[in-house]
Protein backbone atom coordinates (compact mmCIF):
# COMPACT_ATOMS: atom_id res chain seq x y z
CA UNK A 1 0.00 0.00 0.00
CA UNK A 2 2.85 2.42 0.78
CA UNK A 3 4.41 1.71 -2.62
CA UNK A 4 1.08 2.38 -4.34
CA UNK A 5 0.69 5.69 -2.51
CA UNK A 6 4.20 6.73 -3.52
CA UNK A 7 3.50 5.79 -7.14
CA UNK A 8 0.29 7.82 -7.21
CA UNK A 9 2.03 10.77 -5.53
CA UNK A 10 4.80 10.83 -8.15
CA UNK A 11 2.27 10.73 -11.01
CA UNK A 12 0.09 13.41 -9.35
CA UNK A 13 3.00 15.78 -8.74
CA UNK A 14 4.10 15.33 -12.34
CA UNK A 15 0.63 16.21 -13.65
CA UNK A 16 0.34 19.28 -11.41
CA UNK A 17 3.82 20.43 -12.42
CA UNK A 18 2.89 20.24 -16.09
CA UNK A 19 -0.06 22.55 -15.46
CA UNK A 20 1.73 25.21 -13.35
CA UNK A 21 5.11 25.24 -15.12
CA UNK A 22 6.02 28.57 -16.71
CA UNK A 23 7.74 26.81 -19.62
CA UNK A 24 8.17 23.23 -20.72
CA UNK A 25 10.43 21.41 -23.15
CA UNK A 26 10.55 17.80 -24.30
CA UNK A 27 13.62 15.71 -25.03
CA UNK A 28 14.77 12.29 -26.05
CA UNK A 29 17.73 10.68 -24.33
CA UNK A 30 19.53 7.40 -24.01
CA UNK A 31 22.77 5.93 -22.88
CA UNK A 32 24.67 3.41 -20.80
CA UNK A 33 23.70 1.81 -17.47
CA UNK A 34 26.17 0.13 -15.12
CA UNK A 35 24.10 -1.76 -12.56
CA UNK A 36 24.31 -4.22 -9.69
CA UNK A 37 22.42 -5.27 -6.55
CA UNK A 38 23.11 -4.60 -2.89
CA UNK A 39 21.70 -6.16 0.29
CA UNK A 40 22.32 -8.52 3.21
CA UNK A 41 24.54 -11.59 2.57
CA UNK A 42 24.98 -10.45 -0.99
CA UNK A 43 28.36 -10.12 -2.67
CA UNK A 44 28.18 -8.11 -5.89
CA UNK A 45 31.37 -6.32 -6.90
CA UNK A 46 30.69 -6.56 -10.63
CA UNK A 47 28.79 -3.93 -12.62
CA UNK A 48 26.47 -5.30 -15.32
CA UNK A 49 26.24 -3.14 -18.46
CA UNK A 50 22.85 -2.19 -19.87
CA UNK A 51 21.16 0.75 -21.54
CA UNK A 52 18.26 3.18 -21.26
CA UNK A 53 16.22 5.18 -23.75
CA UNK A 54 13.08 7.27 -23.57
CA UNK A 55 11.28 10.60 -23.70
CA UNK A 56 11.65 13.27 -21.02
CA UNK A 57 10.22 16.64 -20.03
CA UNK A 58 11.78 19.68 -18.38
CA UNK A 59 9.15 21.79 -16.59
CA UNK A 60 10.55 25.15 -15.50
CA UNK A 61 8.78 26.97 -12.62
CA UNK A 62 11.15 29.88 -12.12
CA UNK A 63 14.34 30.80 -13.94
CA UNK A 64 16.80 27.89 -13.81
CA UNK A 65 14.68 25.77 -11.43
CA UNK A 66 12.68 22.98 -13.00
CA UNK A 67 11.11 19.57 -12.56
CA UNK A 68 12.61 16.85 -14.75
CA UNK A 69 10.58 13.74 -15.50
CA UNK A 70 9.96 11.27 -18.31
CA UNK A 71 9.32 7.65 -19.18
CA UNK A 72 12.26 5.36 -19.97
CA UNK A 73 13.02 1.78 -20.85
CA UNK A 74 15.96 0.81 -18.64
CA UNK A 75 17.93 -2.43 -18.75
CA UNK A 76 19.51 -3.21 -15.37
CA UNK A 77 20.66 -6.35 -13.58
CA UNK A 78 23.56 -7.96 -11.74
CA UNK A 79 26.01 -10.83 -11.46
CA UNK A 80 26.30 -11.70 -7.78
CA UNK A 81 26.73 -14.40 -5.16
CA UNK A 82 24.20 -14.91 -2.35
CA UNK A 83 25.34 -16.81 0.76
CA UNK A 84 22.51 -19.07 1.98
CA UNK A 85 22.45 -21.26 5.10
CA UNK A 86 22.82 -24.99 4.28
CA UNK A 87 22.82 -24.30 0.53
CA UNK A 88 26.01 -22.22 0.51
CA UNK A 89 26.94 -19.80 -2.27
CA UNK A 90 24.32 -19.36 -5.00
CA UNK A 91 25.48 -17.54 -8.14
CA UNK A 92 23.02 -15.38 -10.04
CA UNK A 93 23.25 -13.68 -13.44
CA UNK A 94 20.31 -11.31 -13.86
CA UNK A 95 19.00 -9.10 -16.65
CA UNK A 96 16.12 -6.95 -15.40
CA UNK A 97 14.24 -4.65 -17.79
CA UNK A 98 12.15 -1.82 -16.36
CA UNK A 99 9.89 1.01 -17.41
CA UNK A 100 11.04 3.86 -15.17
CA UNK A 101 9.54 7.23 -14.27
CA UNK A 102 11.79 9.70 -12.38
CA UNK A 103 10.66 12.94 -10.73
CA UNK A 104 13.69 15.15 -10.09
CA UNK A 105 14.07 18.75 -9.01
CA UNK A 106 16.81 20.43 -11.05
CA UNK A 107 18.85 23.60 -10.54
CA UNK A 108 20.70 25.13 -13.48
CA UNK A 109 23.69 27.48 -13.59
CA UNK A 110 24.36 29.69 -16.60
CA UNK A 111 27.93 29.36 -17.85
CA UNK A 112 27.57 30.99 -21.27
CA UNK A 113 24.45 32.08 -23.22
CA UNK A 114 24.25 28.57 -24.76
CA UNK A 115 25.74 26.48 -21.95
CA UNK A 116 24.33 25.50 -18.54
CA UNK A 117 25.37 23.17 -15.79
CA UNK A 118 22.57 21.43 -13.91
CA UNK A 119 22.18 19.36 -10.75
CA UNK A 120 19.14 17.20 -10.06
CA UNK A 121 17.79 14.81 -7.43
CA UNK A 122 14.54 13.09 -6.52
CA UNK A 123 12.56 9.83 -6.40
CA UNK A 124 11.76 7.33 -9.11
CA UNK A 125 9.31 4.50 -9.62
CA UNK A 126 9.97 1.55 -11.94
CA UNK A 127 8.07 -1.54 -13.03
CA UNK A 128 9.73 -4.73 -14.24
CA UNK A 129 8.61 -5.91 -17.67
CA UNK A 130 10.99 -8.75 -18.51
CA UNK A 131 14.42 -10.30 -18.53
CA UNK A 132 16.16 -13.57 -17.65
CA UNK A 133 17.83 -14.85 -14.48
CA UNK A 134 20.19 -17.83 -14.40
CA UNK A 135 21.07 -19.67 -11.18
CA UNK A 136 24.00 -21.94 -10.40
CA UNK A 137 24.99 -23.48 -7.06
CA UNK A 138 26.45 -26.52 -5.31
CA UNK A 139 23.20 -27.56 -3.73
CA UNK A 140 21.85 -30.64 -1.98
CA UNK A 141 19.56 -32.82 -4.10
CA UNK A 142 16.38 -31.92 -2.23
CA UNK A 143 16.89 -28.22 -3.09
CA UNK A 144 17.29 -28.84 -6.82
CA UNK A 145 13.99 -27.19 -7.75
CA UNK A 146 14.98 -23.97 -5.96
CA UNK A 147 18.72 -23.49 -6.46
CA UNK A 148 19.92 -25.91 -9.12
CA UNK A 149 21.17 -24.85 -12.51
CA UNK A 150 18.20 -23.15 -14.11
CA UNK A 151 17.03 -20.13 -16.08
CA UNK A 152 13.76 -18.38 -15.28
CA UNK A 153 12.02 -15.12 -16.09
CA UNK A 154 13.50 -12.37 -13.94
CA UNK A 155 10.07 -11.50 -12.54
CA UNK A 156 8.71 -15.03 -12.25
CA UNK A 157 6.06 -15.10 -9.50
CA UNK A 158 7.56 -18.15 -7.75
CA UNK A 159 11.32 -17.75 -8.06
CA UNK A 160 11.87 -14.30 -9.55
CA UNK A 161 11.99 -10.77 -8.20
CA UNK A 162 9.13 -8.41 -7.40
CA UNK A 163 8.25 -6.15 -10.29
CA UNK A 164 7.73 -2.86 -8.46
CA UNK A 165 10.83 -0.85 -7.56
CA UNK A 166 11.11 2.59 -5.99
CA UNK A 167 14.17 4.62 -5.08
CA UNK A 168 16.01 7.92 -5.27
CA UNK A 169 18.50 9.35 -7.71
CA UNK A 170 20.99 12.19 -8.08
CA UNK A 171 22.81 13.54 -11.09
CA UNK A 172 24.83 16.29 -12.72
CA UNK A 173 24.93 17.35 -16.33
CA UNK A 174 25.48 20.07 -18.89
CA UNK A 175 23.35 21.62 -21.62
CA UNK A 176 24.89 22.83 -24.86
CA UNK A 177 22.01 24.63 -26.55
CA UNK A 178 19.78 21.71 -27.68
CA UNK A 179 22.16 18.88 -26.75
CA UNK A 180 22.83 17.73 -23.18
CA UNK A 181 24.74 15.08 -21.26
CA UNK A 182 23.77 13.68 -17.87
CA UNK A 183 25.69 11.56 -15.35
CA UNK A 184 23.71 10.08 -12.47
CA UNK A 185 23.12 7.41 -9.86
CA UNK A 186 19.90 5.60 -8.87
CA UNK A 187 19.61 3.69 -5.59
CA UNK A 188 16.65 1.39 -5.00
CA UNK A 189 14.92 1.56 -1.63
CA UNK A 190 12.54 -1.35 -2.24
CA UNK A 191 13.49 -4.93 -1.42
CA UNK A 192 12.73 -6.73 -4.68
CA UNK A 193 13.69 -10.15 -3.27
CA UNK A 194 10.86 -12.68 -3.14
CA UNK A 195 10.39 -15.16 -0.29
CA UNK A 196 9.80 -18.83 -1.08
CA UNK A 197 7.03 -20.38 1.01
CA UNK A 198 8.69 -23.82 1.10
CA UNK A 199 11.92 -22.27 2.46
CA UNK A 200 11.00 -20.11 5.49
CA UNK A 201 14.66 -19.34 6.26
CA UNK A 202 15.16 -17.88 2.76
CA UNK A 203 14.38 -14.18 3.21
CA UNK A 204 16.43 -12.28 0.62
CA UNK A 205 17.22 -8.58 0.83
CA UNK A 206 17.98 -7.46 -2.73
CA UNK A 207 17.91 -3.88 -4.02
CA UNK A 208 18.81 -2.19 -7.29
CA UNK A 209 21.52 0.39 -7.82
CA UNK A 210 22.69 1.83 -11.12
CA UNK A 211 25.03 4.47 -12.51
CA UNK A 212 24.20 5.94 -15.90
CA UNK A 213 25.54 8.22 -18.60
CA UNK A 214 23.02 9.82 -20.96
CA UNK A 215 23.12 11.91 -24.10
CA UNK A 216 19.98 13.81 -25.09
CA UNK A 217 18.43 16.22 -27.53
CA UNK A 218 15.81 18.88 -26.65
CA UNK A 219 13.00 19.85 -28.96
Amino acid sequence: MKKLRLSLLIVFVGMVSLVVAQSASLNIKGGLNMSNFYGDNLSDKNMKPGFHIGVGADLEFVTNISLQTGLYFSSKGAKYTYDLPVVGDVEYNVTANYVQLPLHLAYKIDVTPDTKLFFHAGPYIAYGIGGKRSIDSKYSADLDKFFGEQEVDTFDKKHGYKRLDTGVGIGVGAEFNLIFIDLGWDMGLTNIGRKIEDLPTYNPNVRNQSAYLSVGYKF
